[in-house]
């Protein structure tokens, strides 16, 4: 029988487990992650003191997606807001529920913290995502606007 999905967070012996996925991330939109900015990703995982959190759904003893997320204040409410940064599966696991798990431990977690917001942000291509998105939140409305300096 099978092993079930599991959420947890994740440990200083998942990196090379991690890797991969934050790699295929970067990759999906796009971009390069320096060595140094994996590394202090990494790192934040684990610092009492950084506002950054890393789950990661494992099954069988492998490691099919990663979720990053941060608490933050707002000028909209007095309790903290709960930022899902970057989360990723696995090609292979992609339609099995990996996803939705690991928004819905975000949630968890939010709610625990006192948050009364989990809010995220995609590219509009990202159709496929988009469909599970659409099932487990709202969208906002806002579009978004950056400078790189």
């Amino acid at each position: 029988m099978a092993d079930l999905l599991i959420v947890r967070p994740v440990r200083p012996a998942d990196y090379d487990r991690w890797l991969p996925l934050w790699e295929g991330y970067n990759h999906f939109y796009e971009r390069t992650a320096a060595p140094e900015v994996t590394a202090m990703t990494w790192s934040r995982f684990f610092d009492g003191y950084e506002p950054v959190h890393a789950l990661v759904a494992e099954k069988d003893g492998e490691v099919l997606g990663i979720v990053h997320y941060l608490f933050h204040r707002n000028t909209s409410m007095i309790g903290p807001t709960c930022y899902l940064q970057d989360l990723f599966t696995a090609q292979s696991s992609r339609g099995q529920g990996v996803g939705r798990a690991l928004i819905e431990a975000v949630y968890e977690r939010a709610r625990a913290a006192g948050a009364a917001r989990v809010y995220w942000m995609t590219h509009e291509t990202n159709r496929t995502a988009m469909r599970l998105y659409d099932q487990v939140a709202e969208r906002s409305g806002f579009i978004q606007y950056r400078k790189t300096l």
